[in-house]
């Protein structure tokens, strides 16, 4: 045999002993996500960069999201910003699915064939039905911006700072037919201050959220989570309705710290809003005007002179409006409809002399 070919027989054999000596690399499992609007982006954001890491034990095999609806002050029907960021991260548009509804027989089947391990929502926005629960090896796991069992529903930031709490938190919960109510994995509790408004709080929360779900996806994977997961007490259960636009509307004859955490639960959506009179005391027109009330603080001093109760003052940057129980509130930035956000002072200031009586 000539030196040429016992080189190449020599060659072929290390190279087989080479590649049957290397373990074949594990198939990553398959996740699907769940969400919708911004603050879901945070959790998908995570959930990509933590499959992308060398080790990785799992990818992001598909998206499911709110259909198109229309956005925005052009009003164009534009995708969910789930849809647009994972579009944006390469994720391939055949593998990004908006349903009217979770349970369209068209995308179960869709959803099988992608034989998911795992299913995580946040924010989805979309009632999960039994054949789809069904579906996902290891179950379907929600990041909740509550402390479950308290507030569960679907505006649990918004309820619970309307409702003035001083703590707070996210749950990572197991996803069951029962509102909400799935065993609790693991959970985060924050300290609320009296100023902060339901999107910022909305976005912490979140992004809590995604890094107790980065941490809990191994056991997930590995089942121990079922074993360790905590059943709520449903004796314990509060309830987070959805918030309807109709309860965007305040009433001074509430007490100022009542207006107070209301204006802070529903900044973003629907807002906060109050009618008020314009009077000219020269010509005596009379002009009503709705506002937007976007940031408030509760006024410290009750000096409302008598006969005064009705009527708006101006007071170091702020319209301070008469309450309930001998209560004020201080208004520090206003909307007028079309109009952009202004301070109080410009406000008072584009009044020219004219009052300002609450209705």
């Amino acid at each position: 045999m000539n030196s040429a070919l016992m080189l190449r027989r020599f060659i072929c054999v290390n190279a087989s002993a080479t590649l049957s000596s290397v373990a074949p690399s594990p198939k990553k499992k398959s996740l699907i996500f769940l969400g919708s609007p911004q603050v879901s982006v945070t959790v998908l954001e995570a959930l990509f960069d933590a499959s992308s890491a060398p080790n990785s034990s799992f990818e992001v095999a598909g998206i499911v999201t709110q259909p198109p609806a229309r956005r925005d002050r052009g009003r164009k029907v534009l995708p969910s910003p789930v849809a647009q960021y994972a579009l944006e991260k390469g994720l391939p548009s055949d593998l990004i699915f908006s349903p009217e509804k979770a349970g369209d027989e068209a995308f179960l089947s869709t959803l099988r064939d992608l034989q998911p391990e795992l299913c995580v929502t946040a924010a989805y926005g979309n009632i999960l039905p039994t054949k789809f629960l069904n579906i996902p090896v290891h179950g379907t796991v929600n990041i909740h911006p509550s402390l479950l069992p308290l507030y569960r529903g679907a505006a649990p930031v918004q309820r619970a700072l309307q409702e003035g709490v001083q703590e707070t938190g996210v749950s990572l919960a197991f996803t069951v037919r029962k509102l909400d109510a799935g065993a609790v994995i693991a959970s985060k509790s924050f300290q609320v201050d009296d100023q902060i408004k339901a999107p910022e709080l909305l976005s912490l929360l979140f992004s809590e959220g995604s890094k107790l779900l980065i941490r809990e996806l191994p056991s997930i994977f590995d089942g121990s989570a079922k074993s360790k997961a905590v059943p709520q007490d449903d004796s314990k259960a509060t309830l987070a309705p959805k918030i309807a636009p109709d309860e965007a509307w305040l009433s001074f004859d509430q007490e100022a710290f009542v207006l107070h955490n209301k204006v802070r639960a529903f900044a973003g959506w629907p807002g906060t809003r109050a009618k008020v009179l314009v009077l000219d005391d020269k010509s005596g027109l009379q002009n009503e005007l709705e506002l937007k009330i976007i940031t408030t603080r509760i006024c410290q001093s009750t000096e409302v002179l008598n006969g005064e109760q009705d009527y708006v003052t101006f007071k170091k940057g702020s319209l301070v409006f008469p309450c309930g129980g001998g209560t004020a509130l201080e208004v520090l930035e206003v909307q007028l409809p079309g109009k952009k956000a202004i301070n109080a002072t410009a406000f008072w200031n584009g009044l020219r002399g004219q009052k300002l009586k609450k209705l």
